[in-house]
C-alpha cells in the first residue's frame, strides 16, 4: 500500500466536522475532495473532435483576432475628420470593400468607400456609416448629422489578442471554445486522457434486464442510472454487470475494476445490517472508509482506494444512487479528470408552493418541479419522496435542497433548488 493510500484517513479524521457516524453534506464533500488529484495522461485530438475534453495546455493566439480593423455593419467606410460639425456631410464613393476582398487604395478628404460586413478597414478610414442612414445619389452619398469616430467598426484584436492566453488548462471545452480554437488556426489541441470508471451492482436480489424474476428479485435499475450518469460525463465506461453476495466475487470484481479502471462506482452493501463480508473484503483489498451522511436520502456511503483506483461505494436504493452520485461522485469524477473550472452544481432560489417537511440535524435533498406563476419561480413537491421511488426522480425538474440546519418549509419561504436540465 503506498503513501497516498494510508494518508487517506489521516487527511479526512483531522477535518473540523469530521464523524464518520453523523458526517455533514458539506464536510463529506470536502473530505473527498481534499484526496484527489487528477490522474492519467495526456494527448492530441483533433479539434473537432474536442468536445467535452478536458483541456491540457494553455492556449495563446500568435495573431490577432481579428487580425485588422473591420466594418461591423454594411455601409460606408468615411474618416471622421470629414464629417462636417453641424448638419450632413457629402462624400464621394471611390470604390468598394467586401470581406476577403480589400480596397486597396487609401482614402483621401471628401471620400468615402462602400463596405460589407467583415470587410476590412481601408486605408484612412476609422468610422462606418450604416446604409439606412445614407441618401446615395449615383457616386455622391450624404450622411446626417451625429455620426462618429469609432462607430461600427470592429477592432483588431477585439476578440483575442496576440500573447494574451485565452484559454487555461483543466478547461473543459464548450462548442464556443472549439469555434475559438478553429479561429486561431489549430487543428489540433492537447487534451487530458478519458477518465476510465468501472461500475456495478451488488446483491443477489437483482435480475438483469431480459431473465425472468424470480421470487424476491427486481429488476437491477441503477447500473442504467449510472450508465447514463456517467455517459454525460464523458468518461470511458466498463459496466461489470452485477455481483453476487459472495465475497470471493466481490473480491474478484473489485480486482477486476482496480486493475482496469481510474475509479470505481458501486450500488448496495454499504448500509448497516448489509453482509459484513463487504467492509471486510473492501477494507482487505485498500483503504475504504465507511460514512453515515447526515442527509436524506443516501445516508450509507462508502469512500476510499482500492489498488490505483478511486471507489465510491453508493446505496443501494435507486433515488439515493441518483442523490449521493450527483452530490458527490461527479464532482469527484471531475477532480480525478483534472477538471479545474467549478464543478459544484448551482444552487438557485425560488419559492415553495407549499410547505415542506424537513427536521433539522440533515441535509435533504427533496424531488421537485420547478414552474413560472406569474413573475415568480416557484417549486412543488412530486409527492412521494421515498428513496425507493424513482418516478420521483422521472417527474421531477430539480432538487429542492433543504439545508442541514433547516426545519419546516412554509408556503412562500424561499428554498435553494438544483435544475435538472442537462443533467439527469
Amino acid at each position: 500500500m503506498n503513501e497516498r493510500i494510508a494518508s487517506i484517513s489521516a487527511v479526512v479524521s483531522c477535518m473540523d466536522g469530521y464523524d464518520p457516524d453523523a458526517l455533514p453534506v458539506d464536510t463529506a464533500r470536502a473530505a473527498i475532495r481534499a484526496c484527489l488529484a487528477p490522474v492519467g495522461g495526456v494527448e492530441r485530438v483533433a479539434t473537432r473532435s474536442a468536445l467535452g475534453r478536458v483541456l491540457a495546455e494553455e492556449l495563446v493566439p500568435a495573431f490577432d483576432v481579428p487580425a485588422h480593423d473591420n466594418s461591423a455593419m454594411d455601409g460606408w467606410a468615411l474618416r471622421s475628420a470629414d464629417l462636417e460639425a453641424a448638419g450632413a456631410t457629402t462624400l464621394n464613393e471611390i470604390g468598394s470593400a467586401l470581406a476577403g476582398r480589400t480596397y486597396s487604395g487609401a482614402v483621401g478628404p471628401g471620400e468615402c468607400v462602400r463596405v460589407m460586413t467583415g470587410a476590412v478597414m481601408p486605408q484612412g478610414t476609422d468610422a462606418v456609416v450604416i446604409q439606412e442612414l445614407v441618401k446615395v445619389d449615383g457616386r455622391r452619398i450624404t450622411v446626417p448629422a451625429g455620426q462618429k469616430r469609432g462607430q461600427n467598426v470592429r477592432a483588431a484584436g477585439e476578440d483575442l489578442k496576440t500573447g494574451v492566453a485565452v484559454l487555461h488548462p483543466g478547461r473543459a471545452l464548450s462548442p464556443a471554445d472549439l469555434g475559438l480554437i478553429a479561429s486561431l488556426g489549430i487543428g489540433e489541441v492537447a487534451v487530458r486522457t478519458r477518465l476510465r470508471v468501472a461500475f456495478f451492482s451488488t446483491g443477489d436480489e437483482l435480475a438483469s434486464i431480459g431473465q425472468p424474476l424470480a421470487p424476491g428479485q427486481v429488476y437491477d435499475s441503477n447500473r442504467y442510472t449510472l450508465h447514463g450518469m456517467l455517459s454525460r460525463l464523458g468518461v470511458e465506461l466498463a459496466d461489470m454487470g452485477v455481483v453476487r453476495d459472495d465475497p470471493r466475487a466481490l473480491e474478484e470484481a473489485l480486482r477486476s475494476a482496480a486493475a482496469s479502471a481510474d475509479a470505481i462506482v458501486t450500488s448496495g452493501g454499504v448500509s448497516v445490517g448489509e453482509a459484513d463480508f463487504v467492509k471486510q473484503t473492501m477494507a482487505k483489498l485498500g483503504e475504504v472508509l465507511f460514512w453515515k451522511i447526515a442527509m436524506r436520502p443516501g445516508r450509507p456511503m462508502a469512500f476510499g482506494r482500492i489498488g490505483n483506483a478511486f471507489l465510491f461505494g453508493l446505496p443501494g436504493n435507486p433515488v439515493a444512487v441518483m442523490v449521493t452520485f450527483y452530490q458527490f461522485v461527479r464532482e469527484a469524477l471531475f477532480a480525478l479528470a483534472g477538471r479545474g473550472d467549478d464543478a459544484a452544481l448551482p444552487l438557485l432560489s425560488a419559492q415553495a408552493a407549499h410547505p415542506f417537511r424537513k427536521v433539522p440535524g440533515r441535509t435533504e435533498y427533496q424531488r421537485g418541479i420547478v414552474y413560472r406563476d406569474g413573475a415568480e419561480w416557484k417549486v412543488k413537491s412530486t409527492g412521494q419522496q421515498g428513496s425507493g421511488v424513482l418516478r420521483s426522480m422521472s417527474e421531477a425538474n430539480c432538487f429542492v435542497v433543504l439545508e442541514h440546519a433547516r426545519g419546516r418549509v412554509e408556503a412562500g419561504e424561499p428554498v435553494q433548488v438544483q435544475l435538472f436540465e442537462g443533467l439527469v
